[in-house]
């Protein structure tokens, strides 16, 4: 029996999030857009993610805007999203009105498959957005966040899958965002959920450590139905499998993509113009294309690794970033082994820096390694010692239900808070993810329509303060 493996290209948003920090601009997307809905992906991965901030913070951009231009050019194939659960795109829990809203306004923008993920793998932040995107008639995927400790066995995945599918999931993904995947690894634990749970199954996997071509291989021989890849000029390192080479494996055999090998020269000659302005401009650093087995020692995510050099070099002491290695998967155990993505991926190495440059462990916490503690993000994938809760948090009470159960409705409140910046729907959405962010935004948008220099107004408060 043939079955047609599916493609999700990820070249407009995990690949540049991976290698370039999210810097591609829309302008860079618009020349190639038409010749990507041509090509037969299942889905082109373009929202969601780090694209949101990136686009308001970074680039001067609507990403609402951009989405409806991506959606303009490709008609025929399906756009997808990254969605963090209860923590939609920004890095605090949101009451259920505003989620509920983010869904259907992302629906009516053009999103057609949203991916949603918990950190914790914790299934009660995920239950509204899964609701929300039905509702919307969207195709809801849930993501495993896989990693790797003494709880993650395949029977706990297969536990979560269950979950998952009790709780209306289109399909699962396995999200291996930290390249901890291996080939026989994969395998096995392919075998396990296809087993149990009748739902399709897409893989998702980096190549940090050099392993993603032969992952994606051996998952799709025990039963994955989709994978993501990224075209070959922004693929490797800490990014994906290269797409053009995933369609040639697969040609001829029982898994054949569909995909005319051929048809991916103009994508490929593209993003390759791209590539190197990224590395003359000094944007896409040669070394994260390289491949570091060292992922598979520390279990820390390439995005990460490179944070955590950046907190030491500030602090005069990136001599010490293998104590901090050394350091994260001891804060990881007790804080009750959280899987490493954002947001806890940023909260559990910032305390692990904490620890290494104070002397002392826990000397000192931040607010948010406190809220993890606490139950604030949600529950564990192991119960926290209690002496060692009672010691971070003092008589902070534990958190036990879902987290955005204590939360009131808040969109009608974010809309009061800025009616004059209100342009489009969409903007309270904006706002309620990166309130300053967002407002910068705003102003830089009306100053433009007023025919304003932001750039030049800002020189000018720097001289002269208002």
């Amino acid at each position: 029996m043939s079955k047609k493996i599916l493609v999700t290209e990820t070249a407009l948003r995990d690949a540049h999030q991976s290698l370039i920090a999210t810097r591609m601009t829309t302008e860079e997307m618009l020349p190639i857009l038409d010749e990507m809905d041509k090509i037969g992906y299942y889905s082109l991965e373009c929202w969601g993610g780090a694209t949101f901030d990136s686009c308001l913070r970074f680039l001067n951009e609507d990403p609402w805007e951009r989405l409806r231009t991506i959606r303009e050019h490709c008609k025929n194939t399906k756009l997808q999203m990254l969605f963090r659960g209860q923590n939609m795109l920004g890095y605090r829990h949101y009451a259920d009105d505003v989620l509920e809203y983010f869904v259907q306004r992302s629906v009516a923008n053009g999103i057609d498959i949203i991916r949603i993920f918990d950190a914790l793998n914790d299934i009660k932040n995920l239950q509204v957005a899964i609701k929300a995107a039905k509702k919307e008639g969207a195709h809801a995927q849930v993501a495993i966040s896989y990693t790797t400790g003494p709880v993650f066995t395949d029977e706990y995945y297969v536990e979560y899958a269950k979950r998952i599918a009790d709780a209306g999931a289109d399909s699962i993904c396995i999200k291996d965002m930290a390249a901890l995947l291996t080939p026989y690894r994969t395998e096995k634990l392919v075998k396990a959920i296809k087993s149990e749970v009748d739902l399709p199954l897409q893989l998702h996997t980096h190549y940090t450590s050099g392993l993603a071509s032969m992952c994606l291989m051996k998952g799709v021989e025990a039963g994955v139905d989709m994978i993501d890849t990224a075209i070959s000029p922004l693929a490797l390192g800490t990014s994906h499998a290269p797409t053009e080479s995933m369609i040639a494996a697969f040609m001829g055999t029982e898994y054949d993509t569909g995909i005319k090998l051929e048809s991916m020269t103009p994508i490929r000659e593209y993003f390759m113009t791209l590539r190197e302005k990224y590395i003359k401009s000094g944007l896409l650093d040669p070394k994260m294309l390289a491949t570091d087995a060292k992922a598979l020692i520390y279990q820390v995510p390439g995005g990460m690794l490179s944070n955590l050099l950046s907190q030491l070099k500030q602090a005069g002491k990136e001599d010490q970033l293998t104590q901090v290695l050394e350091e994260v998967p001891r804060v990881r155990e007790d804080s009750g082994y959280p899987p490493l993505v954002t947001p806890t991926s940023q909260i559990v190495g910032t305390q692990a820096v904490f620890n290494v440059i104070m002397g002392e462990r826990y000397k000192m916490c931040t607010n948010e390694f406190k809220d993890l503690v606490a139950g604030k993000y949600g529950t564990t994938p192991m119960p926290i010692d209690p002496e060692f809760r009672k010691r971070i948090i003092g008589d902070m009470k534990p958190i036990e239900c879902r987290p955005a159960d204590l939360l009131e409705p808040e969109l009608e409140k974010l809309r009061a808070e800025i009616p004059q910046y209100l342009e489009q729907e969409e903007d309270v959405l904006s706002y309620a993810q990166f309130p300053k962010v967002a407002i910068d935004f705003f102003e830089k948008r009306r100053n433009k329509k007023l025919g304003i220099n932001s750039e030049l107004l800002d020189k000018e408060n720097k001289v002269h303060p208002v």
